[in-house]
Formats: C-alpha cells, sequence, structure tokens
C-alpha cells in the first residue's frame, strides 16, 4: 500500500545540494549518515568502539544529521534521534514515516519536524534537558538511528520463476531478514544494558525554516535494507569509555642542519 510521507526538496533553505551522479550501489548498503557540527560547520568524525561508531558532541551546539543517498533509486529513510521519530514524535520504528532521498542526493536533517516548512533544531543538551527526557523517554538518549527502505520496482507479468537450489523462498528470505533484524536490535538493547549513563541528549532547539513536501512511496519490503547507527556524547565521556579521540603525538623529528629558515627576535632585556 502506498502511503504520504514527507519528500525532501532540494532547496538551499533547507540545506541540500546537489551532487554528482551516484556510484554504482555500495555493499554496506544505499545510505551513509554522519553529524555535523552547524556552530563549527564541521562535520563529527566518528570513531569505532565496542562495533559501534561514536561521535563526539559539544553542549549547546546545533547539529545536522547528513545523509547522502550513493544508490541510482529513490530510498526511504526513517530517522530516529534518542529512540524518537524526528518527523512524527513518536517511539521510533521502522514502519512509521520518513525522508525520501533521490538517486545521488544529499539531505541535512537539522532538527524535529514540526510542520512542512518549520522543524526544531537538533542542539546537543544535558541528558535532562532532551526532548525524550522531556517527554518522558529517557531510555534511549545517546544514539541516532536511520532505517533505510527501498523502493519497490514494478515489472511486467511474467511465469513464476523456479527457484534456484540453495535459494531461500521469498516467505523463507523476509523470515531471514527479520531475524536478522531482531537479532541487530537484541544486539543494540545489550550494548544499551551495559553502557553507562550518557551525559549529552538531543534538545528541541529554536524553531528554523525548513521545506518538504509529501509523496508516495512503496516500500520493497517490511524490512529495511539497511540499519544505521551513531552513538554520541561529550569528548570527556567518550575517554572515559576508553575511545581514543585526539591523533596522535607527532614522533620525534630527526636533527637538521639547518632548522630554522629565518632569523628570530632576540630575547627582551
Amino acid at each position: 500500500m502506498k502511503r504520504l510521507l514527507p519528500l525532501l526538496l532540494i532547496l538551499p533553505l533547507a540545506g541540500f545540494r546537489p551532487v554528482p551522479p551516484p556510484p554504482p550501489m555500495p555493499q554496506d548498503g544505499p545510505v551513509r549518515m554522519t553529524l555535523i557540527d552547524r556552530d563549527r560547520g564541521t562535520e563529527l568524525r566518528s570513531h569505532a568502539a565496542d562495533g559501534q561508531r561514536w561521535v563526539a558532541g559539544e553542549r549547546g551546539h546545533r547539529y545536522a544529521v547528513r545523509l547522502y543517498n550513493d544508490s541510482p533509486r529513490r530510498v526511504l529513510v526513517v530517522l530516529s534521534v534518542d529512540g524518537i521519530n524526528a518527523i512524527s514524535g513518536e517511539d521510533a520504528d521502522p514502519s512509521q514515516t520518513g525522508y525520501v532521498l533521490n538517486p545521488g542526493q544529499r539531505a541535512d536533517i537539522t532538527g524535529w519536524r514540526k510542520s512542512q516548512d518549520e522543524v526544531a533544531q537538533f542542539v546537543f543538551s544535558s541528558p535532562s534537558g532532551s526532548y525524550a527526557s522531556r517527554t518522558g523517554r529517557a531510555d534511549n538518549i545517546g544514539v541516532i538511528g536511520a532505517a533505510v527502505f527501498e523502493e519497490a520496482r514494478r515489472w511486467p507479468l511474467r511465469p513464476e520463476p523456479l527457484l534456484r537450489r540453495g535459494a531461500p523462498a521469498p516467505a523463507a528470505a523476509e523470515s531471514a531478514a527479520e531475524s536478522a533484524a531482531d537479532a541487530s536490535a537484541s544486539r543494540m538493547d545489550g550494548y544499551s544494558a551495559r553502557s553507562q549513563a550518557p551525559s549529552l541528549g538531543t534538545g528541541h532547539g529554536a524553531r528554523e525554516r525548513s521545506s518538504v513536501r509529501d509523496t508516495a512511496f512503496e516500500r520493497a519490503s517490511r524490512t529495511p535494507a539497511q540499519v544505521v547507527q551513531l552513538r554520541y556524547d561529550s569528548a570527556r565521556a567518550l575517554r572515559a569509555r576508553g575511545i581514543v579521540l585526539d591523533p596522535p603525538s607527532r614522533l620525534p623529528r630527526e636533527p637538521q642542519a639547518f632548522p630554522n629558515r629565518y632569523v628570530p627576535d632576540p630575547p627582551t632585556r
């Protein structure tokens, strides 16, 4: 069944930029996700630890979730911030509404969707000041996720093909995908249970203009083709977890015959 879902428009006001033609479909999935510190104008580097990707945020800074559709087809992205759907405000679930990205599109999602023309900015806040905590849903603070769905393609009617030996039947394949999704969810629950309390959350910031429109999108399957997840916290908290954020210091250089190019000033008397 077709559902009306917000489609991201390519508008400078909404933070979108045209990109070159998309490369072939990547093996790890059609969508890449990063975080942008909007106050610094820089992409936040992610660090691998405990089988997850971690990003260091700074309290009070606005941020955007940057999505890249590297595939040659439209995709639907259901975006979860602190366990909450960034469009509807519901407890996030892959079956919910999301953003549709055109082939090769890059989109910056800058806040909680308030209408087709406005969002409330994503801002790194204290956990108690986060939107999730203020609405009584603090269990999933510190995680941003994207469930990606491919679009159903319509083919001309043909005789039912024979299943190849060793290939699972469609129902079995879908069941296997659901089992994998359940296993992934269980793994994420395990991480949550073992992890320490986060020191950052995402607040409900000032409103700003960001325009989208509705479009029809038919999912190719009930389960997402890809699930992307980023954990975030303060730099201090990440270091406490043993995550190395700073690049290693430069090794001592070899002695040089001419170390200085210019004459230095003399010492002051």
